[in-house]
């Protein structure tokens, strides 16, 4: 009966016989010039409300999806890395000589590479709930289930970390925590469904620079602004290069770009058809990646007016005229099934596309690794639940709008 099934299956959706072909492995896809060699350690467990009146401009636009280029001509993963068996996010040093990461527990495991190998040291372990967001430039923030953001800075004298708690500012767990470039102001998001803008500003640490403009004015913990834009859960969020535009992802496939926050807000929704993202990273101030249960990079691109929309998967796989046929069916499914729906008029909605590559699990968490004379990230790196930490190459395999 199976075989009847198949068979009639075959002569609707067009199946060739045969194999499609074989699927190549994560080995295979990684190429030797990562900039980091292999680590392998044992198991281990990873609206807007403005403190002054703010006048929020919301546009509601439907935004055209980006005709989808060529597949790139290879693989953009550089390096695969097994630090633990599940890793909810990490973060690098600026100079990336040292990697900080949470393996799904309270802890921030800090490692250095020495010579040919990573060396564990320091475990920081002062929350008491699951640590879900890191983020280091001069100073490392920590967002936590605890309900709260531990901002860390190092002290030479003593060879230790100093910890700052910003508490009573979140109703709930703190997912991803976010640097502006001035490395004072900080971006939250929580599964209150709120993303927050805070000061953390710290004497003898940091300078009342020009690029800091007015944030040396507000006290370290003070809430800036106050974006209630998602529904459900916040994921994710991100500053653009500039410091300009803010992103941050929902629970509810949604992406969103907030421009101008600390003067006049103006924000604009992106919706998806396929499954939530947990992360996102600028690589340039038009041009973003996003990661998340599709186990897959997504790139998102803007036009010259602004308007956000999907271009494709970074790791796409060829696509077999069984997939497509197969994709074509769930596609008109998919917009019957919408028709019964009420959809928003910022949505997009995209095609089905094969998922698959590198990451076996969701990817949680997405950083840059180096940038370009023009700001430009011409690497970053991925983790994810299936505890790989991924270095991928974008130069030659992404183009980005700058």
């Amino acid at each position: 009966m199976k075989g009847v099934a198949a068979k009639l299956w075959a002569a609707v959706v067009g199946v060739p016989n045969g194999p499609v072909g074989p699927v190549r492995s994560a080995d295979e896809w990684c190429t030797s010039s990562g900039v980091f060699p292999a680590f392998a350690s044992p198991p281990s467990s990873n609206h807007f409300h403005h403190s002054t009146t703010t006048t929020l401009h919301l546009r509601h636009r439907r935004a055209a999806p980006l005709p989808s280029p060529p597949p790139p001509p290879a693989m953009a993963a550089a390096a695969i890395h097994q630090f633990a068996e599940c890793i909810t996010c990490h973060a690098w040093s600026p100079d990336h000589s040292m990697i900080a990461f949470c393996p799904n527990n309270n802890e921030v495991h800090i490692y250095k590479f020495f010579t040919d190998k990573w060396e564990k040291l320091h475990v920081l372990s002062k929350h008491d709930q699951i640590v879900s967001g890191i983020d280091w430039k001069n100073k490392f923030a920590v967002g936590s289930g605890a309900k709260s953001v531990c901002i860390c800075y190092y002290e030479q004298d003593n060879n230790w970390w100093i910890s700052k708690v910003v508490r009573k500012k979140h109703e709930s767990s703190v997912t991803s925590v976010a640097w502006h470039p001035n490395n004072i102001l900080l971006a939250t998001t929580s599964t209150d469904g709120k993303c927050r803008v805070l000061s953390t500003f710290i004497k003898g640490v940091d300078t009342r620079g020009s690029q800091a403009s007015t944030s040396t004015d507000w006290k370290f913990g003070e809430q800036i602004a106050q974006l209630d834009l998602s529904s459900m859960w916040a994921f994710g969020v991100r500053w653009s290069p500039s410091g300009k535009t803010l992103a941050y992802a929902g629970h509810n496939s949604m992406i969103y770009f907030i421009d101008d926050v600390e003067t006049s807000p103006a924000a604009q929704n992106l919706a998806l058809r396929d499954l939530p993202l947990r992360d996102i990273l600028f690589l340039s101030e038009r041009t973003v990646i996003g990661v998340g249960f599709d186990c897959n990079p997504m790139i998102f691109s803007a036009d010259e007016t602004g308007l956000w929309s999907f271009v494709r998967y970074l790791d796409e796989r060829k696509v077999t005229t069984s997939t497509s046929r197969a994709s074509q069916l769930s596609e008109a499914l998919g917009k019957l099934y919408g028709q019964s729906k009420q959809v928003a008029s910022s949505d997009t909605v995209e095609p089905s596309k094969p998922r698959g590559g590198v990451h076996e699990n969701c990817i949680t968490c997405i950083v840059p690794l180096r940038k370009g004379n023009d700001s430009i990230v011409k690497r970053f790196s991925t983790s994810g639940l299936d505890g790989k930490i991924v270095v991928w190459d974008s130069e030659n395999h992404i183009d980005i709008k700058k």
